[in-house]
């Protein structure tokens, strides 16, 4: 439901500042994994930022790794088993649960979560380590929602990452995945 734009841009960036000829050699090394769902419709399962990052730059196609072919299942039975798989995450822009039904369709239809962003750069300067936890960004952007107030990653994102930074190493977030802090 959810990305952080601040992500989108800067993966936007990195792309367009890329040298053309180097164009194929990324998109191989980046394939966007997705779960074919009813009607054969790809789902992104990750890489979100990526696909969204790659589109607004005008490619039109990415490489796609298939997880699951689960197009002959009706789509409430689809819907459950991606939900239950972690396959979905249906929380919006203020960390709260929402109906499955309200997933966006379209790549472009994701909205801003700020904390997602913060987790994300929070993670490039160090704050936790990169982890094969499903949506541990999100566990990550959950956790900071709570520490620091929006007005603060709107008014000076730098300030919010030096404070995420001390939140991050601190003993409150010793359970989350990529925990890089002093254990003991």
């Amino acid at each position: 439901m959810t990305v952080g734009y601040r992500e989108v841009a800067r993966k936007r960036r990195d792309w367009q500042e890329r040298p053309k000829d180097a164009d194929a050699h990324f998109l191989s090394h980046h394939l966007v994994p997705a779960v074919i769902g009813p009607k054969k419709r790809p789902w992104l399962i990750d890489n979100h930022h990526l696909a969204l990052a790659l589109h607004e730059a005008g490619q039109e196609s990415v490489l796609v790794r298939v997880v699951a072919d689960l197009s002959h299942l009706a789509p409430k039975s689809f819907l459950t088993f991606m939900d239950n798989r972690n396959w979905l995450h249906p929380y919006d822009a203020r960390g709260t649960r929402q109906s499955i039904d309200d997933l966006p369709k379209k790549i472009t239809k994701l909205a801003d979560d700020p904390y997602r962003s913060l987790a994300g750069e929070l993670r490039r300067a160090g704050g936790y380590a990169k982890s094969d936890t499903p949506f541990s960004e999100f566990l990550w952007a959950d956790f900071l929602r709570t520490r620091l107030k929006p007005a603060l990653l709107d008014k000076d994102f730098d300030t919010a990452v030096e404070r995420a930074l001390k939140i991050a190493h601190g003993a409150d977030a010793a359970y989350l995945p990529g925990y890089a802090g002093p254990h003991g």
